[in-house]
């Protein structure tokens, strides 16, 4: 006597006879499955199928209206990897090739051998559960990835944030210019109709746009009053130096993050520095960083200068359109201003 080896295992008997349904049925509860599901009317097949989500199916194939060849081929449409054991009384060679061309795992033909086919069952059962162990070790290894990944991803952005944030300290000891920067840069981005991706890894690269700080002087950085012009071409470096730290990076964030730092003082009529590059010369990214950074340091309480009102430091965006600003980030800006995402409060 051959035993189930797998008892628990859902088999699917499709067949419109009923004497053979009963006959498999038998067979295999006399081997000790059963968890067994029958179908009699060929039509109701693939949605049973898809509702029972068998182990194993085993298929007649001459059937009224759909016929086994159609079952089977409705099955595999949409499930690769569930064993169908064709079991009819059509012994032919033409039979038998279509079947295993439409994806049949094995043909016998009735009225059978009891110990055939239940060696042919547990044979595909345990195959069955060897390919969803595979599937559940994929999924498990596929999430185990995806959680890694993600982690890295929050550890690297926490990484970049401690960074800005202690250039900021500098001269703004709430820490906050850059994250602000970094939000209303991200919103301009957005309102010229970036997409997502691009929009967020701005989102994180603007906040580095004044690491160069770092090797810019205290008594230059911090001076209250006007720099003098020794003194100014000193903090110009600040963008040289930057572009010098994040030379060697290789992530999206980083490179980004080198570019418009490079090129945030850059101005669309071609006299700002340290390139004097203008208009869509100047890359877009510094381009957005460039009003962002503008209109934050405007209103923003530094030892150097009181705070402008957000009303004027949006008057002096607009007035400087199409000379110190690209005309279109200005437009997404006040456009960003208008949403409601950045001082909402203000009108155009």
């Amino acid at each position: 006597m051959v035993s189930a080896q797998l008892p628990e295992s859902k088999i699917l008997v499709i067949d419109d006879n009923i004497q053979n349904i009963h006959l498999s049925v038998r067979v295999l509860e006399w081997a000790g499955y059963g968890n067994i599901r029958t179908v009699l009317d060929p039509t109701t097949a693939l949605d049973v199928f898809r509702e029972y989500n068998p182990d194993l199916v085993i298929l007649d194939l001459h059937m009224p209206k759909t016929d086994g060849f159609q079952v089977l081929a409705d099955i595999r449409e949409f499930y690769a990897y569930v064993p169908v054991l064709v079991f009819t009384a059509d012994g032919t060679a033409e039979a038998k090739k279509r079947a295993l061309e439409l994806g049949a795992s094995d043909f016998l033909t009735k009225p059978g051998d009891a110990t055939e086919i239940l060696l042919r069952v547990n044979n595909f059962l345990q195959l069955r559960k060897q390919q969803q162990e595979i599937e559940q070790y994929n999924r498990t290894l596929e999430q185990r990835v995806f959680e890694r990944t993600s982690d890295l991803v929050h550890s690297r952005k926490e990484t970049l944030d401690c960074l800005a944030a202690a250039c900021d300290y500098r001269d703004d000891q709430t820490g906050q210019h850059t994250k602000r920067v970094g939000e209303l840069s991200a919103a301009i981005a957005q309102a010229m109709g970036l997409n997502s991706t691009t929009v967020d890894v701005i989102r994180h690269a603007a906040p580095l746009h004044d690491i160069g700080k770092i090797g810019v002087s205290d008594n230059i950085l911090l001076k209250p009053g006007r720099l003098e012009d020794h003194e100014f071409e000193q903090m110009k470096l600040h963008t040289f130096i930057g572009a010098e730290i994040l030379a060697h990076a290789e992530s999206p964030i980083l490179s980004l993050a080198r570019e418009i730092a490079l090129y945030h003082h850059e101005r669309w009529d071609g006299k700002g520095y340290l390139e004097g590059l203008s208009g869509e010369d100047i890359p877009l990214s510094a381009r957005i960083v460039a009003v962002a950074d503008a209109y934050d340091a405007m209103t923003s309480h530094r030892p150097y200068q009181q705070a402008r009102s957000k009303e004027d430091a949006v008057k002096e965006i607009k007035r400087c359109s199409g000379s110190q600003f690209d005309p279109k980030v200005v437009e997404a800006f006040l456009s960003a201003v208008r949403e409601g995402g950045h001082d909402s409060r203000l009108t155009a």
